[in-house]
């Protein structure tokens, strides 16, 4: 199911992770060759990215809300 990017956080090992309108989180690591998501490494990229749709598996599976921290500026 597609959810918007409502903000974003930092997990324990320093990894942004998206967090969704649904409720639940998404890793959205920058890490070449496998994952090309340069965006993150910039609040200007983050910000564009704000409302932007991802799949999200957790909804899928009806599973209950992330606990997630504040949100950081984008």
């Amino acid at each position: 199911m597609k959810q918007p990017i409502t903000g974003f956080h930092r997990d324990d090992e320093d990894h942004w992770v998206a967090q969704l309108a649904c409720g639940h989180n998404q890793h959205v690591r920058h890490d070449p060759p496998w994952m090309n998501r340069k965006w993150v490494t910039t609040v200007a990229g983050r910000e564009q990215m704000l409302g932007y749709l991802l799949d999200c598996i957790k909804c899928d599976e009806q599973a209950p809300p992330d606990d997630r921290p504040n949100i950081e500026p984008a």
